[in-house]
């Protein structure tokens, strides 16, 4: 029968269990039924051993740094088992006899002590984080930034809001009062109108009042005429070139009266004015009658408003039975008879 052993080979400067001792020779061996029976002692198959005795350990000292710097955690870590030779794993300590350790152990898989999945350490996670499962540290504070980031953007937006919100109500005032001022601008200009109105009725009533007395003691000179001259008209008629002053042309004889009281201070034949009459005035002013065919007051008598002083006529340098009349200032400067009778409200 073949040998299933190699040839013997030189003697090695090691130890037949490869430990040390006694230089040996090898020999070539042929089993029998007596020599392979079981072996017992240090030659034993070593043992392969999971997270109850070795990892165990190893275990341990990972669980107690997790816990002292808290940045990881033990969850969905699954165990690795560790072999190790004989040799050394005699010479270890039983696990058992460590303190706190003990409790770890046991012989069946069911018995062995389960991990938590909360995180071995809590700090910086919220009891909130930790039901919801956002048991990793670097998780939680990633999630924790976000809220904060989310927070300050919301913060933001609110603040941006009310700016907004601030703007648009000092726009609102702004434009309340602008129209509040327009239409408070337009009540004053509207007051502004009416009170001027009002004040413009009331000077025309004055006014007419006023000339409503004037023409009680005002009269005009003639009843029926027609205006046939008028006062700075030009010609040849006249010496001066121009007229200097108002014609009021009639019937022969109608009578001349006397357009406010006064006293007469001339009466008789001027040239050719014909015959004329002076009626001087409280103010001074004078008012000449010329033309006349009669007289029939005297220098020197008062007449009154409305009162016959003459007869229009002809005489002096005329075309026509007329009646020639003059307005002087108290100065003697002739002035426009229709102004002067406009004053006083008369109308020719």
């Amino acid at each position: 029968m073949a040998s299933n052993h190699p040839a013997p080979e030189a003697p090695s400067p090691f130890t037949a269990d490869g430990l040390g001792g006694p230089e040996r020779t090898w020999e070539e061996w042929n089993p029998t039924a007596e020599s392979i029976r079981p072996v017992r002692g240090k030659h034993r198959v070593a043992k392969q051993r999971g997270l109850a005795r070795s990892s165990t350990v190893l275990g341990v000292g990972v669980i107690a740094a997790v816990g002292a710097g808290g940045m990881a955690t033990a969850q969905s870590k699954p165990p690795v088992s560790i072999s190790l030779p004989d040799s050394i794993a005699d010479n270890l300590p039983d696990a058992k006899s460590l303190p706190g350790v003990g409790a770890f152990m046991s012989g069946d898989a069911e018995d062995a002590p389960v991990l938590a999945a909360a995180p071995l350490t809590s700090a910086g996670i919220t009891t909130a984080e930790a039901e919801q499962g956002a048991t990793d540290a670097g998780e939680a504070l990633r999630a924790r930034i976000l809220q904060q980031a989310e927070q300050q953007q919301a913060n933001a937006d609110a603040e941006a809001k009310a700016a907004e919100e601030k703007a648009a109500a000092e726009k609102a005032a702004a434009e309340a009062k602008k129209q509040q001022d327009e239409a408070e601008a337009k009540v004053k200009a509207k007051i502004a109108a009416e009170k001027k109105a009002a004040e413009e009725a009331a000077a025309k009533k004055a006014e007419e009042e006023r000339l409503a007395k004037l023409r009680a003691s005002y009269t005009l000179p003639a009843s029926s005429y027609t205006i046939t001259s008028t006062y700075g008209q030009s010609g040849a008629l006249w010496s001066s070139g121009q007229h200097t002053g108002l014609d009021f042309a009639g019937a022969a004889g109608s009578p001349l009266k006397a357009v406010h009281s006064g006293t007469i201070t001339e009466a008789g034949w001027s040239g050719s004015y014909g015959y004329r009459t002076v009626l001087q005035l409280e103010d001074g002013t004078e008012i000449w009658y010329a033309h006349q065919s009669s007289i029939d007051v005297s220098v020197g008598q008062q007449v009154s408003t409305g009162e016959t002083i003459g007869r229009m006529g002809a005489t002096g340098n005329v075309t026509g039975v007329h009646l020639h009349l003059e307005v002087h200032t108290a100065g003697g400067s002739a002035m426009d008879p229709v102004a002067w009778l406009n004053s006083k409200g008369l109308s020719v």
